[in-house]
């Protein structure tokens, strides 16, 4: 048994916050992005976070560091847009494996300087921005962006470079299409057969509004059919929503699987700026009802939230035991 698997069966396990937040506190100009190793690209690279982890290595380092410092028990590496897909928009497909492997190195370097009780590093792997279930043309349905064979080609590079750089877990995240998340699974399980070597694995799907749906249309229990098959250390959601929008949705999770639950909500949602306005305190007091709940077993932030929002809710996962896995009736 690896050992998150065995952490999870003792106590709630605390993921980190936002990554993106925490970089843009750093205002970083074009020249910041571009380093001296790129100082001559041809393209914009400003707003390129993945590339931060090869130009300004250390300020990733430091992110990591503050959640760790906060309570953490997992962070994740700066990748969320570590595909071909994801770097085509800044010409920079031929540097994916080397930006997934760094993030996932500077991540390891950082867990391994805390020695208190097991870290864990999870390769963040993002959802891409296309979407194989639909047509971004609405004049033409049929027509797609991608196709499941560029999407798994995509993620087994990305896969590789993350176990190579010493991630303990792979997390498939803020999920709007089901069909890119089943690529992004196939792959995986790919390189699982193909180095024989089993690493634990994390969903989490993004519920996009009021819906209750994700992007591509699917509810709570269909997300969950969709990919119960697969050995998952845990299933989830982040993004989109908050912590309070959330709750509903966790909790028809929860009725109807056995899997380990996690969840990593916004702070809040956005104001008329784009910003996040939910305090520490007022997202601490969210995440108690899961707990009071029995909902979940991982527990972090997305979208606004800081290292004081994960010291609030480490401070409080501490006070509960992790919710059983057995199909909850209440």
């Amino acid at each position: 048994m690896s050992k998150i698997n065995q952490a999870i069966k003792e106590r709630i396990l605390v993921l980190d916050g936002a990554m993106g937040t925490m970089l843009q506190r750093n205002n970083f100009s074009e020249e910041d992005f571009r380093g001296e190793r790129f100082k001559d690209f041809p393209h914009p690279l400003k707003g390129n976070n993945d590339l931060l982890s090869i130009t300004q290595p250390q300020a990733v380092m430091e992110v990591h560091r503050l959640y760790f410092q906060a309570g953490a028990d997992i962070v994740e590496t700066n990748t969320f847009s570590g595909t071909t897909i994801g770097m085509a928009d800044y010409h920079m497909e031929d540097l994916v494996y080397e930006l997934n492997y760094e993030s996932a190195k500077i991540a390891r370097q950082v867990a391994d300087e805390f020695t208190d009780k097991p870290r864990f590093v999870a390769g963040s792997i993002g959802p891409t921005n296309r979407t194989a279930s639909m047509s971004p043309d609405v004049n033409d349905p049929g027509y797609r962006a991608v196709t499941f064979d560029d999407l798994r080609i995509a993620y087994k590079q990305q896969v590789e470079a993350l176990i190579d750089g010493g991630c303990d877990v792979l997390l498939v995240e803020t999920i709007f299409d089901t069909l890119n998340a089943k690529a992004a699974l196939f792959a995986i399980e790919e390189v699982k057969e193909e180095r024989n070597l089993d690493i634990p694995v994390m969903v989490s799907g993004t519920i996009t509004d009021a819906s209750g749906r994700t992007l591509s249309g699917q509810t709570v229990e269909a997300f969950l059919i969709s990919i119960q098959h697969i050995d998952l250390l845990s299933i989830g959601f982040n993004c989109a929503l908050g912590a309070d929008q959330l709750k509903p949705y966790l909790k028809r999770l929860a009725h109807n699987t056995q899997l380990n639950i996690s969840a990593h909500p916004n702070a809040g949602l956005p104001n008329a700026f784009g910003q996040y306005d939910q305090t520490p305190i007022e997202m601490q007091a969210l995440i108690k009802e899961y707990l009071q709940d029995n909902l979940i077993n991982i527990i972090g932030g997305c979208c606004g939230t800081t290292p004081e929002h994960i010291k609030a809710i480490a401070d409080i996962a501490s006070q509960f035991k992790p919710r059983k896995s057995e199909l909850v009736t209440n």
